[in-house]
């Protein structure tokens, strides 16, 4: 890996966890031309996953722009960018399971959807806004009058 600081490729581990699921590995590193400690994640590549849009068009699926639709949904919550990365791993491990390469974007939606619910109601909402396409404040609030209450079971 290439330090940050220095640009050199020299580096040795000082530490790795495997996330809960196994999905993902975290490296401490510390680069051995000017000592400087930073971390980086491996995730599973995944290749040949397709996303059918909903006017039937067909893309290659990019972690990159799901992961930047769940960070603006989660902008100034307290939802950390390891969560935000498991929620994605969660739902691309669903998918795969239930559609194999071919993943409907309506499904998509609804994974993050349901999972962004239990971690956070106002990324929940804001994500679903989008999602959704919301057109007026009365779908806002229909949205938000499904949300159970606090101290409720979810």
């Amino acid at each position: 890996m290439r330090c940050p600081k220095c640009a050199s490729i020299e580096d040795k581990v000082i530490d790795s966890r495997i996330s809960r699921e196994g999905n993902t590995i975290r490296r401490r590193r510390e680069c051995l031309e000017c000592g400087h400690r930073f971390s980086t994640t491996e995730v599973l590549v995944r290749d040949g996953l397709v996303v059918i849009k909903r006017d039937g068009r067909r893309e290659e699926f990019s972690r990159e722009k799901l992961i930047s639709a769940i960070r603006a949904a989660c902008h100034k919550r307290p939802v950390d960018i390891e969560q935000m990365g498991m929620l994605v791993e969660d739902v691309v491990d669903m998918l795969e399971a239930q559609y194999d390469n071919e993943l409907p974007s309506r499904a998509i939606g609804q994974g993050v959807m349901q999972r962004l619910r239990a971690i956070d109601q106002v990324a929940y909402v804001r994500f679903a806004s989008v999602y959704k396409e919301f057109r007026d404040v009365s779908e806002f609030m229909q949205e938000i009058s499904s949300l159970p209450k606090i101290g409720d079971e979810p």
